[in-house]
């Protein structure tokens, strides 16, 4: 067994590390690398590096071009929101002038109501299209959501709690409220 011990240290075993990366100035443990491989992979790095900056640089900018464009088109949208309705209501203001001729001209006074009417029915039909609606809060319950009280008063058992006159007209505007109903309260 000894001799066999021997034999083994002498002979060189499947596991040893065979030194194929070795030449004349390196130890074979050493692997060879080539100095400008390295300083190829340090340089397309880099570029990597750049080519993401830059990529950044140009999608903040191109987010910040963004940000003030749809703040310009929003300041444009709200200073020229009420232009259609505005033009609409030329016709109305048109109407009124020559209703305010005729008051001066005439006498007759039913002539001068039907055209007041006329004036009046227009302006409502008109801001109706435009999506305003009145709210109706006489004989209804009084809600803090829709109404706001500025007094109460003594009324029937049958209208505590409800609104017993309006003093000013609530209004909608695509369902959502606008003004709120100022109304009288009963107790």
């Amino acid at each position: 067994m000894k001799e066999n011990k021997k034999h083994q240290e002498q002979r060189p075993s499947e596991f040893e590390e065979i030194d194929l990366n070795s030449d004349e100035n390196i130890k074979g443990t050493n692997h060879l690398t080539d100095p400008m491989t390295e300083e190829n992979e340090e340089e397309k790095l880099r570029e990597k590096i750049n080519e993401l900056n830059d990529k950044y640089l140009r999608l903040f900018a191109d987010f910040d071009n963004f940000k003030r464009r749809n703040a310009k088109e929003r300041i444009e949208l709200i200073q020229t929101a009420g232009k259609e309705v505005i033009v609409d209501l030329l016709d109305v203001l048109d109407d009124s002038e020559r209703a305010q001729t005729q008051l001066e001209a005439t006498d007759d006074v039913q002539q001068i109501k039907d055209g007041v009417h006329l004036v009046f029915t227009k302006l409502k039909n008109l801001l109706q299209a435009k999506g305003l609606k009145s709210m109706e809060s006489i004989n209804k319950e009084f809600n803090p959501d829709l109404h706001e009280a500025i007094t109460e008063m003594d009324a029937g058992d049958d209208m505590k709690g409800k609104v017993v006159a309006e003093i000013q007209k609530g209004y909608f505007l695509n369902d959502k409220i606008i003004r709120f109903a100022k109304v009288v309260v009963g107790k």
